[in-house]
């Protein structure tokens, strides 16, 4: 389904697409949208939620570099309800480390994709490996607490 919308910034860092109400009456997929996000030839994965009084698509650095857009562009959308899985590939450590402790591991597999996310990304991020293994370690005692 595609609109035209403008994109929109809001802070300091924080970008994202107004969604008109009846491409989300359209979609008809509950509160919380997941989507396929194309930009001219540039795609990616997120959702559409109801935040501030409207309809929005988050649009991250990352996203605004690859479409080639900024805030204030008006732009053309096109967008598809998302019904594939979304899995988070887990680093090797992480992984390792969810494998020796039972409970952390379902406490992992119950968190929704976003929340794996944050913590893979933690992980991932760090620049030392003693960060790494800090992060790891800090990873499971959040999900066991």
């Amino acid at each position: 389904m595609k609109f035209t919308t403008t994109v929109l910034a809001s802070g300091k860092t924080a970008t994202g697409l107004p969604v008109p109400e009846s491409v989300v009456t359209e979609l008809d997929a509950g509160k919380r949208i997941p989507v396929v996000v194309t930009i001219g030839d540039y795609s990616y994965r997120s959702s559409i939620v109801f935040y501030g009084g409207q309809y929005l698509i988050a649009l991250s650095a990352e996203n605004r570099e690859g479409a080639g857009v900024a805030a204030g562009d008006e732009i053309e959308v096109d967008v598809a309800v998302d019904d594939q899985p979304r899995e988070v590939e887990v680093p090797a450590d992480l992984a390792e480390a969810l494998a020796g402790d039972s409970d952390a591991a379902s406490a992992f597999a119950a968190l929704s994709y976003s929340n794996k996310r944050r913590i893979v990304l933690s992980v991932e991020g760090a620049k030392t490996e003693a960060t790494r293994q800090r992060r790891v370690e800090k990873a499971l005692a959040e999900l066991v607490s």
